[in-house]
């Protein structure tokens, strides 16, 4: 039977107070009830959650300080705007190959063909909350589109770009041709099923991180399908049956490889992870992942100067770096 809540609202210092009470060291009062007002008492506790020796009492390690507790939540916030950077790169990519593609096999207004639906119900669905997209936009190029002419919506590389990511995952989940499927997933080194699973799961992701949830410790309720063997470097590295953030790494790692293959993201994530030294193993990481070929520099380089020599991706250096 469920019980009223009766629990009273607790000032800044009465938290802190509960905290140090509980067996956490605060060396700076001020700068820790700062920090309590500014990200709140409730957020907070999902970071001093793994520094409980007994979440029933919740009594601390000994030992633990509120600077433990910010350094990793701070840790986590670096992690999700780096994640949002990878994401956003992926995203204006895709949104180009799904225009692209669609454009050049099935004409510029395929977007508006029912035939190229697996199901035609999530395409009117998908065309309906596509429409909305547009009507909501304030571009000055989709304003004199759908003023210029008359077909329902502005040509498909034009509304490319006001659709939203999961809009996009649900479009290429239920586009039927599968040679365009093949082809947009051929840019990303890998096939077309593979593809629609990453899609989704980094929607998911993508709006974790935009909500600001915690991230390094979650178990992910959408997980990406793992290649079976395109590309090896995944298909040998990732962690079957682990439902936590270190397999999304690395595709995400493998994404920027070959959008931008003069990036700094995997310098700067290993940065990241050593200068907070998270505890790694609760975001899934091998306990020898920093020797492990994706996150070897000079393997990585030279694995995708082989792919550039085989027209696979743009020539190291000509990338979008950053």
């Amino acid at each position: 039977m469920k019980r009223p809540f009766n629990k009273p609202p607790t000032t800044y210092i009465q938290q802190l107070a509960l905290l140090m009470q509980r067996g956490m060291c605060v060396d700076d009062a001020d700068r820790a009830a700062f920090y309590l007002q500014h990200l709140n008492y409730y957020r907070l506790g999902a970071y001093w959650l793994p520094f409980e020796a007994d979440h029933g009492s919740h009594r601390f390690v000994a030992g633990t300080s509120f600077e433990d507790v910010l350094n990793l939540y701070i840790f986590d916030r670096e992690l999700r705007l780096l994640l949002l950077d990878a994401i956003e790169r992926f995203e204006v990519s895709v949104r180009s190959q799904w225009a692209y593609h669609l454009a050049h096999e099935h004409g510029p207004h395929a977007h508006l063909d029912p035939a190229l639906a697996l199901k035609a119900p999530r395409w009117r669905a998908n065309l309906d909350r596509l429409a909305d997209e547009v009507s909501r936009s304030d571009e000055t190029f989709i304003r004199h589109l759908t003023r210029t002419y008359r077909e329902d919506l502005p040509p498909v590389w034009a509304v490319c770009e006001v659709m939203s990511l999961g809009l996009l995952s649900r479009w290429y989940n239920n586009l039927k041709p599968m040679a365009t499927r093949r082809s947009i997933a051929s840019v990303y080194l890998t096939d077309q099923r593979v593809l629609e699973s990453w899609l989704h799961h980094l929607t998911f992701i993508r709006n974790l991180c935009a909500h600001h949830s915690r991230l390094w410790n979650r178990e992910f309720t959408i997980t990406p399908e793992l290649p079976r063997t395109k590309p090896a470097n995944l298909a040998s590295e990732c962690v079957a049956g682990s439902r936590k953030l270190y397999n999304t790494l690395l595709i995400l790692l493998h994404l920027m490889d070959v959008i931008a293959p003069a990036h700094h993201w995997r310098a700067r994530l290993v940065t990241l992870i050593e200068t907070h030294k998270p505890p790694v193993a609760a975001m899934g990481f091998p306990a020898d992942w920093i020797e492990r070929d994706p996150w070897t520099m000079d393997r990585a380089s030279a694995r995708f100067r082989r792919l550039c020599d085989q027209g696979k991706c743009i020539p190291n250096g000509e990338g979008l770096a950053g």
